[in-house]
């Protein structure tokens, strides 16, 4: 009897010391969980991809062993960044065919780097993005006539840095027909002397783009794979693609399957009707990588190009409201269909117009209360007898906060004092429903997530200006603006039970970084480093 009671006793003290096996530890960290309390934490495990334990190191250590144990070494820990608005698919695209006219500060600029750019890579047409006139000497629309010049024989087509004007030459519009006559909706070809000056606004650009050879398959994986990189090297963890086609969603879907893209992928869906029959009428469709449930649209144009949808005339540009992109019955029509099939509508809407045009249109759908999560992306101006409309109808405002950095030296200009009171209104949104997603829209704007908190936070830019910070009274905090980075990114798709937080359950997608950003003074964010980034646990960049 007493041996029993010996060799019972042993299996007891051995069953309660015996460790659970963790497929990763990580010891030693400051761990911003990002759970509701906001807590910190050192140390965290790792099994089948999902963190299964936080605490102390001691508390951790004690209950978990595990092959791969991470020291971070007093580093600092947060959920990966999810990437509420961007064009994930389109800038990989870019980084295949397109020359970087980013930052410059010229159309002379511009001529150099394509005539260099087509050396190296050749081409049938003659591709860029990202040039804005708002950052040249004289802040004008391009002509064509440079262009000419330089390239009378090959196409040019230049994507304005918003994605909402084109800059071409008189071959490209010679290609596709188009004179001072041509008309369409939702669009404008801006002439002079009865001539184009080469200028395409928003819906126009489809004139010429019809004819631009499509990249090829092989280059398409190649800039998904690339954007990839790009994104992992920055901290970003989940995207969500705006506006994408069936075949992009298949072969994004097939790659993750594969095991090649990682990346973990919100595909809104572009308004075709191709993607209406594949989709939208069959129902979401959902992976631990991929989610298609959302179709995108457009209310207006962009307000560096002044083709964002006023209320009132342009302050600078008297007789112009912008351009409202379609009819209403475009957008009744496919609101209907989202509704009685369950899809969340995202529409982009900057101006003012734009944003009552959306506000109210999804009124008469939602018509009260609901957690349906339609999203107006941007959400960039507002008339102040508009806010109310985001809590009355659970409609979510969608922001970037580096637009409001980019364009704050000159969106007065476009709008004037009165106006402006309603525009880049972080905080006021935020009130509406207590969280609101947050992104960059590259390749509009930069890749990188901490311009995007530092641009949430200090509402300056990287040189400093404004002292103190521009409508700093309608910055986010620190915390709010990492959660609009994690946790309310992975609401808007209705992911919040998945990703966002470094809590028991969810994914174990997470960065480490040198900087605590919620200390780190404006400098301190810009120079911060992604020392590596994680997916459901497996390093997918280390620096």
């Amino acid at each position: 009897m007493k041996l029993i009671l010996v060799v019972l006793f042993l299996f007891m003290m051995n069953a309660c010391t015996q460790k659970e096996k963790a497929d990763l530890v990580v010891i030693n960290a400051t761990v911003y969980t990002v759970d509701k309390a906001f807590s910190i934490v050192q140390s965290f495990a790792v099994s089948n991809g999902k963190v299964v334990a936080v605490g102390t190191n001691e508390e951790i250590q004690q209950r978990y062993t595990a092959l791969d144990m991470i020291d971070a070494e007093g580093k600092f820990v947060y959920p990966g960044f999810n990437d509420a608005h961007c064009h994930f698919n389109g800038y990989g695209e870019n980084l295949m065919e397109s020359a970087d006219l980013r930052g410059t500060q010229s159309p002379e600029e511009i001529y150099e780097i394509l005539k260099k750019h087509h050396d190296k890579f050749g081409g049938e047409w003659l591709l860029g993005r990202s040039w804005d006139q708002n950052d040249w000497e004289v802040k004008e629309f391009p002509t064509k006539e440079g262009l000419d010049k330089i390239f009378p024989d090959i196409p040019v087509y230049l994507v304005r840095v918003d994605g909402h004007a084109a800059w071409c030459n008189s071959k490209a519009l010679e290609i596709a027909g188009v004179t001072a006559k041509s008309k369409v909706l939702g669009g404008d070809v801006l002439t002079a002397n009865g001539e184009p000056t080469g200028v395409l606004i928003d819906n126009a650009e489809s004139l010429v783009t019809k004819f631009i050879p499509g990249i090829s398959e092989e280059q398409q994986r190649k800039g998904l794979l690339e954007a990839q990189r790009n994104c992992f090297a920055t901290g970003l963890t989940s995207v969500t693609d705006c506006g994408v086609s069936k075949n992009t969603i298949l072969m994004m879907d097939e790659m993750q399957k594969a095991g090649e893209l990682k990346m973990r992928i919100n595909g809104m869906l572009n308004p075709s009707e191709e993607n209406f029959e594949y989709f939208v009428k069959k129902g979401t469709y959902k992976t631990d990588k991929l989610n298609v449930g959302t179709i995108k649209m457009y209310a207006d144009g962009a307000l560096g190009s002044r083709g964002a949808l006023l209320l009132d005339d342009y302050s600078d540009d008297p007789g112009n409201k912008g351009l409202q992109i379609a009819e209403q019955d475009y957008y009744d029509k496919i609101c209907q269909l989202a509704f009685d099939n369950n899809y969340a509508v995202a529409i982009h809407a900057i101006g003012d117009g734009g944003n009552r045009l959306i506000l109210d249109t999804y009124g008469r759908f939602l018509k009260g209360k609901n957690d349906r999560r339609w999203q107006i992306e941007h959400s960039q101006i507002i008339n102040t007898n508009d806010f109310d409309k985001f809590e009355k109808y659970s409609i979510v405002p969608s922001i970037q906060a580096t637009h409001c950095t980019s364009d704050m030296k000159w969106a007065v200009d476009r709008v004037g004092e009165e106006r402006i009171k309603g525009a880049y209104s972080y905080q006021t949104l935020l009130k509406q429903l207590g969280w609101l997603p947050n992104g960059t829209d590259f390749p509009v704007e930069n890749i990188e997530p901490l311009f995007t908190f530092y641009s949430s936070v200090f509402r300056i830019d990287h040189e400093g200006w404004p002292e103190g910070g521009w409508r700093i009274e309608e910055g986010l905090t620190r915390e709010q603006t990492i959660r609009s980075m994690t946790t309310w990114a992975a609401k808007a798709s209705f992911e919040e039970n998945e990703k966002g937080s470094l809590t028991p359950g969810m994914w174990a997608d997470f960065i480490i970084l040198d900087t605590d950003l919620m200390t780190a003074s404006p400098k301190e964010v810009l120079n911060t480093k992604v020392l590596s980034t994680w997916i459901a646990g497996e390093k997918v960049f280390e620096m």
